[in-house]
């Protein structure tokens, strides 16, 4: 995968595939540390102990469509790559936390991408679904909660393109102010 927003967009898609109701995405850039750390966390599911320890292995999936699964390899390669890890945390019935952290000035690190073009990409193509977004750049946070956005705008806010366009706007230039801070 060409940058980190891929692997969000493929990860989020496995908690929407896992039956999640709400999504959390928190992606936290802290160059003074030297770290990125991306989480995903779904209220899906979840896994049991024995899937979790499988998921390295690209010919371990749920999925019935395909037999290879290399979303969570790849994920793990990019990681390690840079000096850094995945963890994975699941219970089933209760869901699934991805954590994903990379050393930030590593020459091995892939870009962040367009995370707010993935995000209203989730939230346009699952309008129902709760999504729930932090971003943090040495620790100031700015905050994206689907739910607020229906309750200003109604319930179909979330299907009308103009207000999605302008939601992508709003945390690009949210995400840029942050890191000019």
């Amino acid at each position: 995968m060409n940058d980190l927003s891929m692997h969000i967009l493929d990860i989020v898609q496995n908690s929407i595939s896992a039956g999640a109701t709400l999504v959390t995405l928190t992606v936290d850039e802290s160059p003074a540390e030297d770290l990125l750390t991306i989480a995903v966390g779904d209220n899906g599911r979840g896994m049991t102990p024995e899937q979790v320890s499988r998921l390295a292995d690209p010919f371990f999936t749920s999925r019935t469509t395909r037999r290879v699964g290399m979303g969570i390899p790849l994920l793990m390669d990019s990681a390690r790559q840079s000096g850094g890890d995945v963890r994975i945390e699941s219970e089933p019935g209760k869901g699934t936390e991805v954590t994903a952290v990379f050393g930030y000035s590593n020459i091995d690190r892939p870009p962040l991408g367009d995370v707010a073009n993935a995000l209203m990409l989730l939230v346009s193509s699952n309008p129902d679904q709760d999504f729930l977004f932090t971003y943090r750049y040495d620790g100031e946070e700015f905050l994206f909660n689907t739910a607020d956005v229906r309750d200003v705008f109604g319930k179909d806010a979330l299907r009308n393109l103009t207000i999605i366009r302008n939601l992508e706007k709003m945390i690009k230039d949210n995400m840029r102010e942050i890191r000019n801070c």
